[in-house]
C-alpha cells in the first residue's frame, strides 16, 4: 500500500495496516524518548559543571528555567509550523537543535554558554508534542490511538530514566565534556529513522486533512474555553509532577527518615510505576469516558499523596505509596491525550492539531517551570508535608478542569 493511500486512510478513519501503525508508533516514541532525555542534559552534570564554572545551586538551576521558558513559548509557536510545514520537517529541526546543544555543551568555556545550551535544547524540545501528536492523530488508525498515546508517554519516561545513567556514567568514566558529546551523538539514530521513514511520517500540504465548512480561523482556538481548560489541566498536573521530580528525595528523607539512597530510589519507583500505569492506561483509554477515567485515577493518586503527607506508614510503606501515586497518575496519561484530541476536533478539525497541541502542551512547560516557585518556600521553611498536600490539591484541581473539558467537547 502506498504512503498516499495510508495517509488518506488515516484521515478518513479507515484502518491502516497494523505493521505500519506499529512502525509509526515506534519511531515517534523513540524520538519522544530522545526529547525527554534532553530535558536532563544539564541536571545530571551539575556536580561537574558547578565547580568548573564557579556556579551556585541557584545559578545552575536557572539554566533549567531558561530551558522550560524557551520550550513553553516555542511549543505554542511550533504548532503553527507543524500545521503549515508538516510534522516531519519540524521534528528534524528539533532533533538538530539537540545535536547542537549536546556538542555546544561539550565545547562550553563559560557559564553564559550553559544558558545558551539550555535555550537551544529548550527550542528543540518545543517541537515534539505538536509534531508527535499530529503524526499519531493523522497517521495511526483511530482504534489504536490509545495504545499509540500509551507508548508515547512510556517512551518519554524511559528517556528520563536513561539520561542520568548515561550522562553520569560517561562523566565518571571520562569527563563531563565526553558525556555531553555522547548525548549529542545519540540524536543521530533518531534523525536517521525519521529520514528513512519520511514517506510514512510526512503530514505536509500534499495530503492535507479536509477542513469542514464553517471551521473557525487560524487563531480562533485562542478564544475557545475548552482549549484554555486543557492548558490549565496540563499546567496543574505537571506542577504536581514537578514537585515530585524536584523535591521527593528531600521530602522523604525528612518526613520518613529515609537514607539518601532509599529516598532517591522512591523517586525512581514512582517513575517506573508511572511507566507501568501508562501501559495499562493505553488499554483503559479505549473506553470513551476519558474525563471520568482521568478523574478516578487522579483522585486515587491525590488520596495516596495525602496519606503520604500524614506520615502514618513506615518508611517502606512510603515507597509503596510513591509507586501507587505514579501508577494511577500514569493510567490517566493516554486518556488525557485523547481528551485533548476530542477538544481539538470538536470545533477545529484535524487541520488544527499542531497549533492546538502546541498551545495546550505549553501548559506542561509552564507547570514544570512553576513547580520550584510554588513549593520552594515550603521546602526552605521545612514544611515538607505541605508539599505533598499541595500535590494532592493540584491533582484535585486538574480533575475539575478535565471534567469541564469533557463536558465541553
Amino acid at each position: 500500500m502506498t504512503t498516499d493511500v495510508l495517509s488518506e486512510a488515516a484521515n478518513t478513519g479507515a484502518p491502516a495496516p497494523v505493521a505500519d501503525d506499529a512502525r509509526i508508533i515506534a519511531i515517534i516514541g523513540f524520538a519522544h524518548g530522545v526529547s525527554h532525555f534532553f530535558h536532563l542534559l544539564l541536571p545530571p552534570l551539575f556536580p561537574w559543571l558547578m565547580p568548573e564554572f564557579g556556579l551556585s545551586f541557584i545559578e545552575i538551576g536557572a539554566t533549567m528555567t531558561v530551558f522550560f521558558v524557551v520550550s513553553g513559548i516555542g511549543q505554542a509557536m511550533a504548532g503553527f509550523a507543524v500545521d503549515r510545514l508538516g510534522a516531519l520537517k519540524v521534528l528534524l529541526a528539533g532533533i538538530s537543535c539537540f545535536l547542537i546543544a549536546g556538542l555546544g555543551l561539550a565545547f562550553a568555556t563559560s557559564a553564559n554558554a550553559l544558558f545558551v545550551v539550555a535555550a537551544i535544547a529548550g527550542l528543540g524540545n518545543a517541537v515534539f508534542h505538536p509534531a508527535d501528536f499530529t503524526v499519531l492523530n493523522r497517521k495511526v488508525s483511530p482504534a489504536r490511538l490509545g495504545h499509540a498515546f500509551s507508548m508515547h508517554g512510556l517512551s518519554g519516561n524511559l528517556g528520563w530514566a536513561a539520561a542520568p545513567v548515561f550522562l553520569t556514567g560517561l562523566a565518571s568514566l571520562f569527563d563531563w565534556r565526553m558525556a555531553a558529546a555522547g548525548a549529542g551523538l545519540l540524536t543521530l539514530p533518531a534523525m536517521l529513522l525519521l529520514w528513512k521513514y519520511r514517506a510514512l511520517l510526512d503530514t505536509d500540504h500534499r495530503n492535507p486533512p479536509e477542513i469542514p465548512s464553517g471551521t473557525p480561523g487560524t487563531f480562533a482556538f485562542l478564544g475557545d474555553r475548552a482549549v484554555w481548560l486543557c492548558f490549565a489541566f496540563f499546567c496543574l498536573i505537571t506542577a504536581a509532577f514537578g514537585a515530585f521530580q524536584n523535591y521527593a528525595t528531600p521530602v522523604l528523607q525528612n518526613l520518613y527518615g529515609l537514607p539518601l539512597g532509599m529516598a532517591a530510589g522512591a523517586l525512581s519507583t514512582y517513575l517506573l510505576a508511572a511507566g507501568g500505569g501508562i501501559i495499562v492506561g493505553g488499554f483503559v483509554a479505549q473506553k470513551q469516558a476519558h474525563e471520568q477515567i482521568i478523574a478516578v485515577m487522579l483522585g486515587i493518586a491525590a488520596l495516596l499523596a495525602v496519606v503520604l503527607a500524614l506520615n502514618v506508614v513506615p518508611g517502606w510503606g512510603a515507597l509503596l505509596l510513591m509507586a501507587g501515586i505514579g501508577f494511577f497518575s500514569g493510567i490517566a496519561g493516554p486518556s488525557r491525550d485523547l481528551l485533548v484530541r476530542r477538544a481539538a476536533t470538536a470545533r477545529f478539525g484535524q487541520a488544527a492539531y499542531g497549533r492546538i497541541y502546541g498551545f495546550v502542551y505549553a501548559g506542561l512547560d509552564t507547570g514544570l517551570a512553576a513547580a520550584p516557585l510554588i513549593f520552594g518556600g515550603a521546602m526552605d521553611s521545612g514544611q515538607f508535608a505541605t508539599v505533598l498536600v499541595g500535590v494532592a490539591l493540584l491533582q484535585g484541581a486538574a480533575i475539575l478542569t478535565a471534567l469541564k473539558v469533557g463536558r465541553g467537547a
